[in-house]
């Protein structure tokens, strides 16, 4: 038995069953540089879906390792019950780059935690209960998570926590209300009003939302849809939570993926690509809404040195390299390239959207005979084909039809050339 098979049968005996992997045989990935990975097997791979958007700038970046060794060196872990420099260093940083008039930092371990508290808070704040998520949302793994992710694979349980409710998805490929942008006037958004006044006391706590739906597949809603839900929001005493665990650190080809909207959020989360694949999660907000917290609370693992000195050396490196500015360059040739793509395959590649280095494809029965029906099966072949071409990429939405692409920030045009000549071979190998 080689290695990678013996791996496989740990994984299959010791893990929850419903630990999932990609592909009909799993890969044993044991190695990363820079944007490869490679397999027990020695086999390597153009990693295009990057720890789901969590790598940055590159698998084992060698100015982030650095910070990481100096650091353990030094000290490992000490909890929040005492100021360690990189963890108030990393908060001065997120403040700075935060929009608006975000001036606090809580740190977590994960993105799950992050949006915890952030519910949290604005219930205290608000001192009202409710909140309002979106359908096809991801919140993570806890109790309260599983009650705001509205995304049926992935909730273990009923909803635990009657105050969320949870508003029309901005999808405008199905759009729920069967209606077509921009005639429809964004009426999903209005429509956040009428949930407000026929499920809520009429008071909320507020929203939290994802800029781009991250695991519901990179559903990219119009630029005006968060200005119209925030003021709706704003208007029933509630405050504006973004979500950017998937979309921030300049992954959207701006800073903060609620800035395409224009919209200055009153609370953002964070977590994955913070840290290059070290954990760590924050939530970053006003004074006046972080002074309401009164009781004690600590963090066991929330702002770690280690993870802080990772995120510290990942957020110099985004910004000194201007990584932002090569998402959105580097987005628009690989979209680009994708739209080319679909014009090739125009009855399984429904649409392409997405900003920046975030970009969705959705697969579907035969778009030019408008059956939009979810082609998942399409999907498996894809990834099956991309893996045995060397490229690995992302899926999602809720019916696991949608294929994501979401690569480290500081790609280059030679990587994006060579994942677009893999996805073209791919799709006319299944097309056959």
């Amino acid at each position: 038995m080689n290695h990678s098979e013996s791996t496989r049968k740990k994984h299959k005996k010791y893990l929850f069953d419903a630990v999932k992997n990609f592909y009909k045989e799993p890969l044993v990935i044991e190695e990363g540089k820079g944007f490869y990975v490679s397999d027990s097997d020695g086999r390597s791979y153009l990693d295009f879906f990057g720890g789901i958007l969590t790598v940055s700038v590159g698998h084992a970046n060698d100015e982030v390792n650095t910070a990481i060794k100096a650091q353990v060196d030094r000290l490992s872990h000490i909890s929040s019950l005492y100021p360690s420099i990189p963890v108030v260093d990393l908060a001065e940083r997120l403040v700075r780059l935060a929009p608006g008039n975000l001036e606090k930092v809580f740190f977590n371990a994960s993105g799950t935690e992050a949006d915890e508290t952030a519910v949290m808070m604005a219930q205290l704040y608000t001192g009202n209960t409710e909140i309002i998520a979106l359908r096809h949302g991801y919140s993570g793994r806890s109790l309260l998570a599983q009650s705001l992710t509205a995304h049926a694979p992935w909730r273990a349980l009923p909803t635990q926590v009657a105050s969320v409710k949870h508003a029309l998805a901005p999808y405008c490929y199905r759009c729920p209300l069967k209606m077509t942008y921009p005639d429809c006037g964004v009426a999903c958004a209005n429509d956040v009003k009428e949930l407000i006044n026929t499920t809520t006391t009429g008071k909320v706590a507020g929203i939290l939302a994802e800029p781009i739906q991250g695991v519901g597949g990179f559903i990219t809603p119009p630029d005006e849809y968060f200005n119209i839900v925030a003021d709706i929001i704003h208007e029933h005493g509630g405050i504006f939570i973004s979500d950017e665990v998937q979309t921030g650190f300049g992954r959207t080809g701006k800073t903060w993926g609620i800035q395409h909207s224009g919209v200055e959020p009153d609370m953002i989360t964070v977590a994955k690509g913070i840290a290059n694949g070290m954990p760590l999660a924050a939530v970053v907000t006003t004074k006046d809404i972080a002074d309401t917290l009164q009781k004690n609370t600590i963090s066991t693992f929330g702002g770690n040195p280690v993870s802080s000195a990772a995120a510290n050396a990942t957020l110099e490196i985004i910004e000194r390299d201007e990584l932002k500015a090569n998402a959105n360059e580097m987005g628009e040739i690989l979209k680009d390239g994708l739209i080319k793509i679909q014009s090739d395959h125009r009855e399984v590649i429904g649409e392409v959207r997405g900003k920046g280095l975030m970009v969705g494809l959705e697969l579907v029965v035969d778009e030019t005979k408008k059956d939009r029906t979810p082609n998942p099966d399409a999907v498996d072949r894809l990834m099956e084909e991309t893996k045995d071409r060397g490229l690995l990429i992302g899926r999602g939405g809720l019916y696991g039809n949608c294929v994501r692409i979401s690569p480290s920030l500081n790609i280059g045009r030679s990587e994006i050339d060579e994942a677009l000549s893999i996805l073209a071979s791919s799709f006319r190998s299944i097309d056959q």
